[in-house]
Formats: C-alpha cells, structure tokens, sequence
C-alpha cells in the first residue's frame, strides 16, 4: 500500500488549507441563502416548480456524489489526490454560479428549462470541489486536539465566506442593479448576476491559493475500484455511525438551512427593510465567530465530544425561541438580532463538531471494517446537506404555496407596485424561518443522544488502533 511521507502539521499549512472553504462558502451561500428569494420572489417562478425541481435533483445527486467520491479514491496524480479536483470543481462551479443567477432575458417554459438545468449542474460541480476539500481532512492528523484544530480552521474560513454573503449581498446587489428594474429593497436579476459572477472569480483566486499552499499529508492509497452502488450500499450498511450521523446532521442542518434560506425573504416582507438583514448576519457573524471557541473552552474542561454537540445543540435551541418569541411575535427586531448570537454560537460550534465526527467516522470505518473510504464517507456531507436543502425547499416552498406567495408576487409586478404580501403569509414567514427549525434541531439531538456512539472508551479504542496501525506502516 503506498503512503505519503508524514510531514509536520504547520499553522501555514491548515492557514492555506482554510482559504479554500472561504471561496467554496461564496458559492455555497449563494446559492443556499439567495437562490430561493431570486427564483420565487425577483423571477417570479412558481412554487409547485421548485418543490418538484428540488428532489428530482437529488435523486441525481444521489448518483453523483459518491461517484465523485470513488473517482477522487481512485486518483493518482504528480500534484496529489484531492487538490487537482479542488480547483477543476472551483472552475466549473463559478461558471455554473454565474449562469444560475443569469436569466439573459429568458421568460416562461425556457426561463424554467434553464433554471432546472442549471440547478443540477449547481449540485454537480460543486461536488467536484467540495468531496474532495473536505476528505483532505482525516489525512492530516489521527490526534484529536490538531483534528480538533484543522477543523475549527476550516470552519472558521467556511463561515467567513458564509458571512460575506449574507451580511454584503443585501448591500452589493442593490449597488449592482439596474435602478430601473429593481424592487423596493433595490434587488433585481442584474444585480444577482453580477455579484454571483464576482464570488465565482473569488471562488477559483481562493481555490488556487489553497492548492498552493496546502501539502497533502498521509494519503493512503488502496486498490483502485470501480464505481458500483453495491459498493457505496456496502461502505454505508458496513458503519452504522455514518448513517446516524446522516439522519441527525441531515435534520439539524435543515433547521438552520430554513434561517438562511429565509432570512432575505423575512426581512423584505416582514420587517420591510431588506437591508436590516445585513445587521441580523453581522451579529450572527459575530456569534459564530464566538462559537469556534466553543469546543476548545469545554474541552479544556474535560468534556467528552458528546457534551459538547448536546451543549451545542441546546444553546441553539434556546437561541430560536427567544427568536421566534421576539421576532415574529413581539416584533421587536433589535431583540430578534441579539437572539441570533446565541443561536449562531450554536452553529458554529455544531458544524465543527460534525466536521470532527465525519474524521471520527472514517477512522471507525477503518478499525471496523479495515477500508477508510475517506472521499466516498465524505461524499455523504455533501449529499446530506442537498437531502437537508430539500427538507428545507418542501417545508418553505411549500408554506409559501399554501398562502399562493408567488400569486401575491406576479399579481404585484403586473401591478408595477413593490411587492407586498398579506398578513396571514407574513406569519407563514415567521414560522418558517424561526419557529420550525428548533424542532428539527431538537428531534436531531434527539437522535445524536440515543444512537451515536463515537466518544469516549470507544473513540479512544479507535484512536490506539489507528495510531499503532500508522506506526507499523511507517516502520
């Protein structure tokens, strides 16, 4: 079996491995926090469109991920394994970013033609960069604390992209639009596809320089296998912690998905300042920051990831109450941003952590079954967070057409007057954005308590085998 050399762990090298989750988060954000808004509210499409769209694309998805997962196992190159597909992906998905927000003047059956294809080569090529980004992860280190670091690391740059696009967009587009076809926020397609076509040339600069100055580490390469579903049927049924993990990740991630995906739409038409948005991120933003320190602080007290995932879990729990409580209901919205730190501190540290216990389940893989398949388990992060988007897409498209929202939007553009919906599909909004998401996150944690099992004795089982496991190959 053929190794890399181990080298040492330096703070340069997890620094330039960071800068790549900044330009993927800019797609990513894009797309997850914007393209709903865009689609329904400054196009004008039909809900029943996008609730069938959604998860016809991840039953491809469901193909293509861990596809690319086996070709990223199976690739041997001069320049490594996971960065030639780091900045092939960063390429093709800037491209495809930009096509998604350009509507070039399209309108009726081929404007949703287009949209439906471009969708799908959203979900495609962002595969190609994000599998193999975050399979890097497990190959750096097999020790906790520096897994622990690289992590928070990458999560720390993930969420900086995160907050450039909700904390800017809200301000940038309405300056890159067209002031003659714009709503009442200053939103129009123009100015959605200029910004989207500058985060996808900030997406390949930060992809190139993460490539640049990240040295792969410890790559184990084994045979080379061919893609079949039996495989990837036979690497998910084989580590029953993956498939947990997928079912709490999945619903927990839908919860926050809900937030974002409809913040911009609850600022514009519940609030009725859009750009209030740009202070509820920021103090997000702030508290996400806040949560990175999170998993250090009580892991310096000695407790196990298990406490520190309820903890975290927990704090946003309480975060959306009190954000439902004095948003939707007391409408007091200086009230509603100082909430989002608690439940952003949250976040934060829940996304690490699952980060973390993603490297833990490859490992356990390993000492189970004797196979890693990092790139392949990896795949499953991203093919839970579409599954996630889609929970998110059917709870919020849905809502949205039972109060006939783009009804209420087209009957107002034909009109030439702002957009403006009714009181009872303002509460719908509310809801939505603030009240469903603390139950997913609550049935989620409900499931990492009662099924997963990697901490403690065991994760240190695990831990001894891989380290003697690694000392023997290296001897």
């Amino acid at each position: 079996m053929e190794k890399i050399k181990k080298a040492k762990l330096s703070f340069a090298n997890m620094l330039g491995y960071g800068i790549g989750a900044i330009g993927l988060d800019l797609s990513y954000g894009m797309f997850y926090s914007f393209l709903s808004h865009y689609l329904v509210t400054t196009l004008g499409l039909k809900e029943g469109f996008l609730l069938l769209l959604t998860p016809l694309a991840r039953i491809w998805d469901g193909i293509n991920d861990p596809m690319m997962g086996t070709i990223v196992d199976n690739t041997r190159t001069k320049y490594g394994k996971y960065r030639p597909w780091i900045v092939i992906g960063a390429v093709c998905n800037a491209i495809v970013l930009f096509l998604l927000f350009s509507r070039f003047g399209l309108s009726g059956t081929p404007l949703y033609i287009y949209v439906a294809v471009m969708y799908v080569l959203w979900g495609m090529t962002n595969t190609l960069a994000d599998i193999p980004y975050w399979s890097m992860i497990p190959s750096f280190t097999s020790e906790e604390k520096e897994r622990n670091l690289v992590s928070t690391v990458a999560r720390t740059f993930s969420g900086l992209g995160q907050g450039i696009i909700t904390i800017a967009t809200p301000i940038i587009v309405p300056l890159l639009s067209n002031k003659m076809n714009t709503d009442k926020d200053g939103y129009s397609a123009e100015g959605f596809s200029r910004w989207a076509g500058i985060c996808g040339i900030l997406l390949v600069v930060f992809a190139l320089l993460c490539v640049t100055f990240t040295k792969e580490r410890n790559v184990v390469y084994g045979e080379k296998k061919k893609f079949s579903f039996k495989q990837i049927f036979a690497v998910i049924k084989g580590n029953d912690q993956l498939v947990v993990f997928m079912i709490f990740a999945m619903l927990s991630n839908a919860g926050w998905y809900l937030t974002s995906g409809t913040a911009v739409t609850y600022f514009t038409q519940v609030v009725g300042d859009g750009k209030a948005q740009s202070l509820f991120q920021t103090i997000g933003a702030l508290g996400s920051v806040l949560g990175l320190l999170v998993i250090p602080l009580l892991s310096a007290m000695k407790m196990n990831k298990r406490t520190i995932y309820t903890f975290s879990l927990s704090m946003t729990i309480v975060g959306y109450v009190l954000m439902f409580l004095f948003g939707p209901v007391l409408k007091i919205t200086i009230a509603l941003d100082i909430c989002y730190i608690l439940a952003s501190i949250g976040i934060a540290s829940m996304f690490v952590s699952q980060t973390i216990f993603l490297a833990d389940i490859v490992d356990y893989g390993e000492y189970k079954n004797g196979e890693r398949n990092e790139s392949i388990t990896f795949s499953m992060k991203g093919f839970l967070q579409k599954l996630a988007y889609t929970i998110q897409t059917a709870i919020y498209f849905g809502g949205l057409g039972l109060f006939h929202y783009s009804a209420q939007v087209n009957e107002c553009k034909a009109k030439g007057v702002d957009v403006v919906v009714n009181s009872q599909t303002q509460a719908a909004i509310g809801i939505i954005a603030f009240a469903v998401p603390p139950i997913l996150i609550l049935i989620s944690l409900i499931v990492f308590r009662s099924k997963f099992k990697l901490y403690g004795e065991l994760s240190d089982k695990i831990h001894d085998f891989i380290t003697e496991k690694r000392a023997k190959e290296q001897a």
